[in-house]
């Protein structure tokens, strides 16, 4: 899951010329731009109550990431403001004065008194929590602050931040059912060149101060770039996406229509492909003077932000350290179990992952790479979803309410991209929550990937859990989309082991297998991702430890260690989440004996919305101490 602003971006007349704005303006109208209160400072009270701390904190946020308004589709009084015409802005002083607006936000809500209320209390804490969260590490003014990841050191990459989030705000975050809708979208493109403007400086003025990304990450984010301008204009996804709402709408007129759909064409090839173009040649420039080390290491004073993204993606008092040797440990215990089981299906020559590469080789259990083939992955992804929804019940008692669908990534996007990935829904629900399946390397695809992968996406997995935060009437509207990143994929990982405990795969080791492969990945990660940042790996030493450990073939290996390296901490949240959830159960278990309901224990952990794991530990507690 993922996603930005602050000084709105100018309006549409900074990138077309007269004649253009004579054409246009009858089509859009420019929406008055919101008067924001002053960033930097806070002259609330002490004794500001702790509601009107949380929604004015709130709505600034909401006013500096438009984007994300959008995306999880909350409403005009709750954002505070109109943001349906408005981009993330990165500006390089809005973004310095944010963050310190947040820290501001956060230093308030830590000093006001509780009233001893406990849901108060909770929303005091994680309120003050995440504001820290979202204003990043102090000592490291470099990259950008990720609505979902917090804070990230390279504002581009293959991966994510603005010249690939944004495109999901085109796509999945901009519904277009009138003339107005249309106008905004219109609008939005025509800011995404100047976006892409601040984007391009923020990296020049982070690799001037010695922040450069790795040269593989450069490649790769090169591919990514160089790539999005060989999609002709009448293919790329804004223009199909936009043409594909347009058409149905029989309210507006075809004069209109068609010059919505002309101007949007020429930004597309007058603003936002020659701002690629300039992009990638700024980036290209830089290649000679990437440092030499693959890991956040090499970057200044990158060993401290490496300790700051343990701490906040993998919500860990771990040293690196202890960390790898966790990792260590696991990879051996799992493919223990992976072993047996291959042995118990007369696999017994080679290793492991020898085993596992051939097995997925068979052609039972590959795809054809044709069209057919990837409409019968997205096929089999919805049998599994039903599936799983079946048995639900038999270990969770609140249902949720939000609907989920799968779709492949775009094209141009899923070179760098993981194998699968979620966003939610939007909070009244017309939009689905989607789980979108990299299809790049289908015949690398086995079938009996897919399952757990599905479980890990979709429920009991990110569109259950999330779905159940996004239900809770109690919680501060940003708490709702709260996005611990050790709770969140904790919580993931986590169910793809309920999902066997309820018989999932009860007459199907193969696709146990799957799930094995699957939590040794996760076990991989804890290995590479301290053994790039910390232990100095060279990417190509991460890449064979994967692929000696996992099966994982050379694309899927290479895509998933260039994410940790442009993602540090990021891959340690899966499996340190996990084992803390599960080191809950255990305890309840053991001291609750027949008392212990697994269905209850569920409710405890998702029913109080995404929490940093003490937050979380003291309510199972709690729940423990009231049976």
């Amino acid at each position: 899951m993922k996603l930005k602003t602050w000084l709105f971006l100018p309006s549409l007349a900074l990138s077309i010329s007269c004649s253009d704005k004579e054409q246009i303006v009858t089509v859009v109208k420019t929406k008055p731009q919101p008067q924001l209160e002053v960033i930097g400072a806070t002259d609330e009270p002490i004794h500001a109550s702790l509601y009107q701390t949380i929604d004015s904190a709130s709505k600034s946020y909401f006013k500096m990431k438009p984007q994300f308004a959008s995306l999880v589709g909350i409403n005009q009084q709750d954002a505070g403001y109109y943001y349906h015409d408005k981009l993330d802005n990165y500006e390089l002083t809005a973004e310095v004065e944010f963050r310190k607006f947040l820290r501001a936000k956060a230093r308030l809500l830590n000093q006001i008194e509780s009233n001893h209320q406990q849901l108060d209390e909770d929303n005091r804490k994680v309120m003050a929590n995440l504001f820290r969260f979202f204003a990043g590490s102090a000592e490291h003014p470099i990259g950008f602050i990720d609505a979902y990841f917090g804070h990230q050191p390279y504002i581009i990459n293959q991966i994510n931040g603005p010249m690939i989030d944004t495109l999901y705000t085109f796509t999945d975050g901009q519904k277009i059912i009138s003339l107005t809708d249309a106008q905004n979208y219109l609008q939005r493109v025509i800011m995404f060149a100047e976006q892409i403007k601040q984007v391009e400086k923020k990296f020049v003025v982070d690799a001037e101060q010695g922040w450069i990304p790795p040269v593989a990450i450069i490649h790769s984010a090169l591919t990514y770039l160089d790539g999005y301008n060989k999609v002709a204009v009448k293919d790329n996804r804004i223009y199909t996406h936009f043409i594909e709402s347009l058409t149905p709408l029989t309210q507006i007129n075809e004069t209109d229509k068609n010059t919505l759909i002309a101007k949007l064409q020429q930004v597309i090839a007058q603003n936002i492909y020659p701002a690629f173009r300039q992009v990638s040649k700024t980036v290209a420039s830089y290649q000679d003077k990437a440092p030499t080390g693959d890991g956040i290491w090499a970057q200044p004073g990158g060993d401290r932000f490496y300790q700051y993204s343990i701490k906040s993606q993998g919500d860990s008092n771990l040293s690196a350290a202890e960390i790898h040797n966790i990792g260590l440990q696991e990879v051996v215990r799992i493919s223990a179990d992976m072993d047996s089981i291959l042995n118990q299906l007369n696999y017994q020559q080679g290793s492991v992952s020898q085993r596992i590469n051939a097995l997925a080789k068979e052609s039972r259990f590959s795809y054809p790479a044709t069209d057919a083939g990837r409409q019968q992955v997205i096929d089999d992804l919805n049998t599994e979803i039903n599936r799983i929804n079946e048995i639900m019940p038999s270990q969770f008692k609140t249902p949720i309410k939000y609907q989920v669908e799968v779709k492949a990534f775009p094209k141009e996007i899923e070179e760098g991209n993981s194998g699968g990935q979620y966003n939610p829904p939007t909070l009244d629900g017309s939009k689905p929550g989607v789980f979108w399946i990299n299809l790049r390397d289908i015949e690398n695809l086995p079938k009996f990937d897919l399952p757990t992968l599905t479980f890990h996406e979709t429920n009991p997995g990110h569109h259950w859990q999330i779905s159940l935060n996004m239900a809770q009437a109690q919680l501060p509207v940003l708490r709702k989309f709260a996005a611990y990143n050790a709770y969140v994929e904790g919580w993931a990982l986590y169910a793809e082991q309920v999902a066997y405990e309820m018989g999932i795969y009860q007459h199907d080791p193969y696709a146990n297998l799957g799930r094995l492969k699957a939590e040794i990945f996760r076990a991989v990660r804890l290995v590479v991702d301290t053994g790039i940042h910390y232990k100095k790996w060279t990417r190509e030493q991460a890449i064979d430890y994967m692929m000696e450990n996992t099966g994982a073939p050379l694309s899927e290996a290479k895509a998933e260690i260039e994410r940790y390296m442009a993602w540090p901490g990021q891959a340690l949240g899966y499996k340190l989440g996990m084992l803390k959830i599960l080191n809950l159960r255990k305890q309840a278990k053991e001291l609750l004996g027949d008392q212990f309901d697994i269905a209850e224990f569920h409710d405890v952990v998702l029913l109080n919305g995404a929490l940093p794991m003490a937050i979380l530990e003291q309510k199972v507690n709690d729940w423990i101490a009231s049976k």
